[in-house]
């Protein structure tokens, strides 16, 4: 398999540490977002999207969107799973990893960025309160869902799936944007948990 990857990507980070987790073989391809690499026309028939990532599985078909990847993996590699066997426990997964994916995650990526400064025009630091400010609403409102009896060393249980691996690069990007942490301690260490196993801390930017 064949990974369109950036380091820095949240994203990206995900699908790395889904590959990690289920020991998969693959290659890392470099797409740079800073140099624009993802909106050249060679990119753009990879992934008409523009985004990373991008994963080119062993029949040449390409798969996008993050998740929808991770769910792939977990179809053809079984083991270890991402996702729960029991139907109430896939949906809380689903909803704490779309908490991130969905709701947190795209307010503070790179094209948001960019437009707050480059067609908004606003401050450095404005820009900064916009970035900690959905991240302390998101993170607040992930950190009430972890008091469940269902949350264990992860966010699930007692062994890492989908949700921590999308909780992994959001706390990486909050710390990256000088968030105070302090009020989420749960959370904290859960990542802190997943970063000490090889899976998370290899896929780490």
């Amino acid at each position: 398999m064949n990974l369109y990857d950036y380091g820095a990507s949240s994203a990206a980070f995900r699908v790395r540490i889904a590959l990690n987790l289920k020991r998969a073989d693959y290659t890392r391809i470099p797409v740079n977002l800073l140099e624009g690499a993802q909106r050249t026309s060679s990119y753009r028939a990879t992934n008409p999207q523009g985004l990373v990532p991008t994963l080119e599985v062993d029949d040449g078909k390409l798969l996008f969107q993050s998740l929808a990847i991770c769910e792939y993996l977990d179809e053809v590699i079984p083991e270890p799973r991402l996702l729960p066997t029991d139907s109430l426990g896939r949906a809380r997964v689903r909803a704490l990893a779309l908490m991130i994916a969905a709701d947190i995650h795209p307010l503070n990526n790179l094209r948001v960025r960019n437009y707050l400064t480059d067609q908004l025009e606003i401050t450095e630091e404005a820009r900064l309160s916009w970035i900690q400010h959905w991240i302390a609403e998101g993170f607040s409102a992930f950190e009430a869902h972890l008091a469940s009896a269902e949350t264990g060393n992860f966010c699930h249980g007692n062994t890492p799936g989908l949700a921590d691996i999308c909780l992994v690069p959001q706390v990486f990007n909050a710390r990256r944007f000088e968030c105070d942490l302090s009020s989420w301690p749960k959370l904290v260490e859960i990542a802190d948990h997943c970063c000490a196993l090889d899976a998370f801390a290899d896929a780490a930017p």
